[in-house]
This record gives C-alpha cells, sequence and structure tokens, in this order.
C-alpha cells in the first residue's frame, strides 16, 4: 500500500515538473517589503483576531467573493482549499437572488463538465499515462495551491460558490445605519468592537433575513438562542431589532469568549454551537488551523470551517470600502432616534398615549413588537427598550418647562411653590411615573439632566445618588418626568 501512494506522488511530481514553467510562476505569491512585512507582523500582534496561517487562502477566497465577484458569476472550487478556484464562470440570463432553472442547469453541467475532467487526470497519473499541457499545468495548480496529494479525489471535493458583491456592497450601505450602535454595544461589554461586522457574514445586514435553520434578523438567531440571549415573549421578539439583538450578540460572544478564551473558537461557534466547540478544543485545543484542516465533527462542514475566515475577509474588506467600491457607496444615516427603557409593563397604546405618539409610527420603529403587541395590546415586559421618534424627549421637556412656567387657578404659581419640590412626586410614585435612561459611553450626570430638561438636584435625588457618582454604562437612571 506504502510503495502504491508513493508511486502515485512520484508520477503526480513528473507531470508537474514537465508542466510549463510560466503556469507555476503565474501562482507564486507576491513579496513584500521588509518595512510592509514588520508593520503587518506588529499590526498581528495588537489585533484581537489573528489569522492563522492555514486560513490565509481560505481569507483570500472570501475576499473574492465577498468584493470581486458579482451576483452574476459563479466560482468552481475545492471544498477543502477554497482557494483553489479552477474556473469562473458567468451566468447566462437574467441576473436574480436565486439561480432561474436555466441558470442552475448551466452550474451543474460545468460541475460535472470539471469534475470528469479531475477524475481522468487523477486516473491518467496513475497509470503513469502522458498528460496534454492543459492538464499538466491544471495538475501544477492543483499541487502548488493544494499540495501534491490534492489531485487524488479533487472530483469528489468540487464546489461551486456564487459572487457575493452587490449584496455586500449593500450591506456597507445599511451597515453604515448601525455601526456607532452597534460598536457601543461591543465596547460597553468590554469586547472588540469589530464583532459590530458580523452581520456581514450572517445577512448582509438585512432586517428581515431568515435562515432555513429559523435562524432570524440581522444576527440571525434561533428561538432557542433568542431565549437565554435577549427577550423573547408573545409582545416582543428582540431577534428583529438589530440593535436589541446586537446586545443579545455580546451577551453570546462574550460567553463564548470566557470559555474558550479564542476569538477563532469564539466566534466559530455562533455558526457551530458551543458544545460542537467544546468537542473541537478537546481534540486539538485551540489551535485553530488544525481544528480547520483535520476536526471531522459530524456537522463542522463547510460552512463552520469558514465561518472565521468570513469574518475576517468581511472586516478587512469594511475597514478600506474604497479600495474594493470604487464606484462609490451610499450610506445610509445613522439612527438618530430617541430612546427610553420602560420602568413598568405596558402596552404599545399606553407608550403612544404617554409620549403623544401615533401608535403606527411607534410600531415602525420597534421592530421587535409582535402583532400581539401592537394590535391585541400584549404589555410589553419592564426594562424594554423603546425607541422613540428623534426630538421626543427634547419636546417632552420643553413641555414640561412651560407647564411648570403656567400658574394654574387657586393654586400658587412656581416661585411661591419652589421650595416644595417644584410640585414633583416623590419615592416610588415618581420611581414608578419615570423615564429609564440607560447611560451611555460619554454621558454624565450634568448632560444627562440637560437632556431631560431637569435639575441635577432632580437627577440626584430621585436615585439617590451624591454629585460624585461614577456612571458606568449600561447603569439605569429614573429620569423625574410626570405625566
Amino acid at each position: 500500500m506504502t510503495i502504491s501512494i508513493r508511486l502515485r506522488q512520484a508520477a503526480v511530481l513528473a507531470a508537474i515538473l514537465s508542466a510549463p514553467l510560466s503556469a507555476l510562476r503565474a501562482e507564486e505569491p507576491a513579496t513584500e517589503t521588509p518595512g510592509r512585512v514588520e508593520e503587518t507582523a506588529a499590526a498581528a500582534a495588537s489585533d484581537p483576531f489573528p489569522v492563522p496561517e492555514e486560513i490565509l487562502g481560505n481569507v483570500a477566497f472570501w475576499k473574492r467573493v465577498f468584493a470581486e465577484w458579482s451576483l452574476g458569476q459563479v466560482a468552481l472550487h475545492d471544498l477543502d482549499r477554497p482557494e483553489l478556484v479552477y474556473a469562473v464562470l458567468d451566468l447566462p440570463g437574467p441576473i436574480g437572488d436565486a439561480y432561474n432553472p436555466r441558470q442552475r442547469e448551466f452550474v451543474r453541467a460545468e460541475r460535472t463538465r470539471l469534475e470528469a475532467r479531475l477524475l481522468e487526470i487523477e486516473r491518467r497519473v496513475a497509470l503513469g499515462a502522458e498528460l496534454d499541457d492543459e492538464d499538466k499545468a491544471l495538475a501544477l495548480r492543483i499541487a502548488t495551491t493544494a499540495g501534491t496529494d490534492a489531485l487524488r479525489g479533487a472530483h469528489a471535493r468540487v464546489r461551486s460558490q456564487r459572487g457575493l458583491r452587490e449584496r455586500f456592497r449593500r450591506g456597507l450601505e445599511i451597515g453604515a445605519r448601525y455601526d456607532a450602535r452597534f460598536r457601543e454595544v461591543f465596547r460597553q461589554a468590554g469586547l472588540p468592537e469589530d464583532l459590530a461586522l458580523l452581520p456581514h457574514v450572517e445577512s448582509s445586514f438585512q432586517t428581515h433575513a431568515r435562515s432555513s435553520a429559523g435562524a432570524v434578523g440581522v444576527w440571525q438567531f434561533t428561538r432557542a438562542a433568542a431565549r437565554r440571549f435577549m427577550t423573547l415573549t408573545p409582545a416582543i421578539d428582540e431577534r428583529l431589532d438589530p440593535v436589541a439583538a446586537a446586545r443579545g450578540a455580546a451577551r453570546y460572544l462574550g460567553a463564548a469568549w470566557s470559555e474558550f478564551g479564542s476569538w477563532e473558537l469564539a466566534l466559530t461557534s455562533y455558526n457551530h454551537g458551543l458544545e460542537g466547540m467544546r468537542r473541537a478544543k478537546a481534540k486539538f485545543g485551540t489551535d485553530f488551523g488544525r481544528i480547520v484542516r483535520e476536526y471531522d465533527g459530524r456537522t463542522f462542514g463547510f460552512a463552520s470551517r469558514n465561518f472565521y475566515a468570513e469574518f475576517l475577509a468581511a472586516r478587512e474588506i469594511a475597514r478600506e470600502p474604497a479600495r474594493h467600491f470604487g464606484e462609490g457607496l451610499a450610506l445610509e444615516a445613522p439612527i438618530a432616534h430617541d430612546e427610553t427603557v420602560l420602568g413598568r409593563r405596558m402596552r404599545p397604546v399606553q407608550i403612544a398615549r404617554e409620549w403623544g405618539v401615533p401608535l403606527g409610527e411607534l410600531a415602525e420603529i420597534n421592530p421587535a413588537w409582535t402583532r400581539r403587541a401592537v394590535r391585541g395590546g400584549e404589555a410589553l415586559p419592564a426594562g424594554t427598550l423603546v425607541w422613540l421618534p428623534e426630538g421626543t424627549l427634547a419636546r417632552r421637556a420643553a413641555s414640561l418647562r412651560r407647564d411648570e412656567r403656567r400658574p394654574v387657578a387657586g393654586l400658587p404659581g412656581p416661585a411661591a411653590s419652589e421650595g416644595a419640590s417644584r410640585g414633583k412626586p416623590e419615592g416610588e410614585d415618581a420611581i414608578a411615573r419615570a423615564v429609564v435612561h440607560v447611560v451611555r459611553s460619554g454621558d454624565t450626570l450634568f448632560r444627562i439632566a440637560r437632556r431631560y430638561g431637569v435639575t441635577l438636584a432632580e437627577l440626584l435625588g430621585l436615585n439617590r445618588l451624591s454629585a460624585d457618582a461614577i456612571l458606568r454604562p449600561g447603569q439605569r437612571l429614573f429620569i423625574p418626568l410626570s405625566d
């Protein structure tokens, strides 16, 4: 058996050595200047997302998928070494989101033709038969890209991958709407901000994306995962709110990082599952290169093996979009909604009445609210983040100031009641009727008080804080606003 394998390898090498030298040169990697190498090494040392040498080819492949090949193109490549690309096909006919029957048959026929050719090359090499120049060049390309053993069984590893350039480009445009909010979520969680780019891999930032496995939304959470990492009730499905789902993703990824101590494993678990990555780690530790090349978990298929490489590719492209999309991008404006947090259970119609905003408008900017909540009156739980139209908080504050200055018949005016807490309720009643503000990075007590049009003393008093209190991102403060 060993003699047979050695003879086959020798035959492959003989075919390669007699192949045209120009084909070999075409595959040689570009060299880097010493300064560039040092700069790259320094950047890698401080990067939380390392690039194992074993997946460099995978990353290069996905960069081509995302930024080079269009929806009208399909690459035929090797399943195990995707950087080994045999051909890039141009689809016939009109291009849509999915293949039409003619295109599906075209891809199938081209793939079958390539498989037959690879099988014939393998057969002739095994017999020691002569190869023509084209087949020699192909054998050379396989060997120089994937190794001299890669020809064996190559016909069974042919896979097709459609280009995604237009979808990725659109994802960059939509993603600009959420980028600042997402980065803030991960920053507050103490995680790398670039995790905000993960939806490029999961959904291309399509808010209503749904997978065959039942994953939903920009962050593609299943119902089971949503119940663990976010709020999922008859009234609210936070998977459909990109920012709320980002908080769920931060909880998941924070837990995965704490367990694995490796972003390669933590991110791959987002696709493959925590239990699957536990088994991989038990076998190979944190050697991610070996996991990708050698782990044979039953459900550890092409998608799981390439998930981290896809993220790295998306990250590289998103850092320099102009380099890859010279035609320009129509970036969407960042979210400008006001936000508040419910201090008690409330039905959407009550929220609409409380803030003076039409229910339909509120429902449109709060995509996590279910029909049972909007139409059936199901109450949203306390602690729910509620989006309000931009300027709502400022208008409420201005209205309260006007009310305070307006004398009421039979009651003393503002000047006469100044020493009596300006007529504001105190204690539990005040908290029950207050607005909840979630502290964000850069917030100060003075800025929060000014934003809501209340005095610093009122804010401190209701929250039982001192003037030198230190605020933490994510901390909730009660804002003393009256009805």
